[in-house]
This record gives structure tokens, sequence and C-alpha cells, in this order.
């Protein structure tokens, strides 16, 4: 069942954003068009010298940070973040009492280089979430500096996971993932943890409404040099969004919308204080991710006389400015207990590479035979 965001998302949905591959020129031009709405800054450059943009917009006492693509290759938190900015630019009742109330910062892009590239790491192949201590990156220097500046009340920190995770030990995936960061090793709970807590809580029992059994809790082990854990350090309330999987969603287009439901859902909770009216300890009703999934599961394979099944993952490769799904044979094991976003049966037939050669573990193409016939496995999902 749709909610009131989730159907009105068309209205705001950014057009000429679309798939998995975003870079930053695909969203500058919409970031220098929102000037007459947002207060618009290049907060600092990458390590390769790109601008890092961000955009404000409100004049409210409490003050939200969020940033996407902090990993350039986790994108649809951005599409979700630019979708919001058209929502935001709305002259009605509802937005204007939310900018009365909140100051929003928005940095769209965080890891401008990886983004091109379409690689988690930076252009010094440092993933910057491990980098909030030591801060030997620019991206890192950049974002401390503005944080130190703004000093937000909460900070959304928006990621994106792999299709391998499901919501708790179930066949249904992780469509979306949260977690309030633990502050120390042992996982304590303080004000600022059950704060985020709360907020989780709320946004999990909206989105139960639309995607039911399908919201996952990431896991919580601590770790200093991770952004969101320094930030709870800090005594900020900080939410991690994990924008995962949805049924034949390939291109993350469906998980964009849930996306923006939740973070639109969340700012408004913020603004009403909705969040404290539910206790911290329905965060841990949500089922924790568990990695059930692979992306194809073929079954009943014939190797050498016995049946195996075979565990195959799409990588995602940047080939020519163009994203390609890569199948990957992971395992060959009798009775797989993966889950499998699609499922083929082999009814006891040989599967062999394109060329006829035994399949192996690291084998990497979208051509298999199975039996005489040739298979697309990339066909699976168009």
């Amino acid at each position: 069942m749709k909610n009131q965001y989730q159907k009105s998302h068309v209205n705001f949905k950014e057009t000429s954003l679309f798939g998995r591959y975003i870079n930053l020129n695909h969203i500058e031009d919409l970031i220098l068009s929102c000037t007459d709405f947002f207060d618009l800054e290049v907060i600092g450059f990458s390590e390769l010298n790109a601008p890092i943009y961000n955009l404000t917009i409100g004049n409210g006492p409490l003050k939200v940070l969020m940033w996407s693509q902090m990993h350039g290759n986790e994108s649809t938190t951005t599409k979700a973040v630019m979708d919001l900015l058209n929502w935001l630019k709305q002259d009605n009742s509802q937005v204007k009492s939310l900018l009365s109330n909140l100051t929003i910062s928005i940095i769209p892009m965080l890891n401008p280089d990886g983004a091109e590239v379409y690689t988690r790491t930076n252009a010094n192949k440092e993933d910057l979430n491990r980098d909030a201590q030591n801060l030997t990156q620019q991206e890192s220097k950049v974002f401390r500096t503005y944080l130190n500046f703004f000093k937000p009340d909460f900070c959304f920190n928006l990621h994106g996971q792999r299709t391998i995770f499901s919501a708790g030990e179930t066949n249904n995936p992780a469509t979306l993932s949260f977690l309030a960061p633990a502050y120390n090793k042992d996982r304590t709970l303080n004000s600022v943890r059950k704060q985020s807590m709360r907020l989780i809580a709320y946004v999990n029992n909206s989105l139960q409404t639309i995607i039911p059994h399908q919201i996952g809790r990431y896991h919580d082990g601590f770790n200093a040099n991770c952004l969101g854990d320094s930030l709870t350090m800090l005594d900020i309330p900080t939410i991690l969004f994990e924008a995962g999987h949805y049924k034949d969603d390939y291109t993350r287009e469906n998980v964009r919308q849930f996306t923006y439901v939740a973070i639109l859902e969340m700012l408004l909770a913020i603004e009403n204080n909705i969040q404290n009216t539910y206790n911290h300890e329905l965060y841990f009703n949500i089922p924790e991710n568990e990695k059930l999934f692979c992306d194809v599961l073929i079954n009943n394979v014939r190797v050498k006389n016995e049946i195996f099944d075979i565990e195959i993952d799409f990588n995602e490769v940047l080939i020519d400015k163009e994203l390609k799904f890569s199948p990957k044979i992971n395992n060959i094991i009798k009775s797989s207990k993966k889950k499998a976003h699609y499922s083929l049966n082999a009814n006891g037939s040989v599967v062999l590479t394109y060329n006829d050669e035994e399949l192996y573990i690291g084998y990497e193409n979208d051509i298999i035979k199975i039996g005489l016939d040739n298979c697309s496995l990339n066909s699976l999902f168009k």
C-alpha cells in the first residue's frame, strides 16, 4: 500500500537521473540550478580537485546534515537526494513549516573522484569511511571542516549495499537498512544512540506499509574510524541509511523511491519531534542484516556424475562510461542454502563455460551453456 509521499514521488523524481552510474557530470547542472531556492557553496575539493558542493535550505533552529556517495559506487541515495531537492522547492505550507523549524544541509556527492570511476574508494584508493580519525584524505578534511562549521543536531549518512543482504533470516531482500552507530566497543546505549534508534523505529513503522518485511538493521560493531561511529562519539545523533535491493530492481529505481520516502519522513519526524513518542527498544525489533542471497542460483547441475548447485553474483563493471553487470561464479556446492534473486534448474544437465570448458569458481562471463543451450545470465533481469 503506497503512502502519500510514495504516491507523489513521480511529481518530484529527477528524470534526468537513471540507473546505477551517477557521477558529478550528471548532477552538477542540477545543483547549479538550485540557487533560487538553496544557498549553494563549494565547501572544498577532492583529491583530483573536483568541487564538493553543499546546498543549504531553511532557517530553523534544528540542523540536519546529510551526505551521499561517500562511496563512489553507491549512487541510489544520490538520486533520492536530488528528488528531495525538487520536493523542497515547493511553495506550500508543509514545506514552509519544515523549513521554519529545520535548517537542512546536503552534500550530494562527497566522493566525486570515486563516483567518476565507480569505485568505493577515492582517487587514492582510500575508503573515506575508514578515515574519520586520521583525516588523511582531502574529502575527509572537507567534511570535518564543514561539520565543525555547521554543527548539526542530526546527521544522515547515506549509503548503498549489495544484493546479497536479506532482512534477517528470511526470503526477503534488505531493501533498506538502518543503523544507529555505536560510540564505544561495548555498544552502550546513551541518549544520543537512543535518539537515532527512535527515529529509525518510527521510519521503520511507516515503511512497513510499503515494503513489509524488507527493512534490515545494519550490524553495530564499533569502529572509531567509521564516520558514523565517530559522529556518535561527538554526541551527534546519526542515522546510517543503506539502500539495498528490491525485486527485479537492478537499476535501483524502486529503491530510490523508498529511500526518498525514508529521508523525507525522517525530516518531518524531526520537525514534529515524533520520534520521541517511540520506545527506542522498537529498534531491536528490526531484523539484523544477513548475507543470505546470491544473484543467480543454478540448481541440479551435473558435475562428474554428482549433483551440485552453482551460486553466481553480478559484479558491477564500468566500461566506456557504461555500467555492466558481469556474472561471476562464487561457489559450486552441494545443496546450497542461499536464496536467489533468480533461479535456474539445470535438471541434471552439465553446465559449461561459453567455450565448452568445465565451470570453475571465479569464472566471470555473461554466457554459460546449460546442456546444449547458451544462456545469457544478464538477460534474466532485462
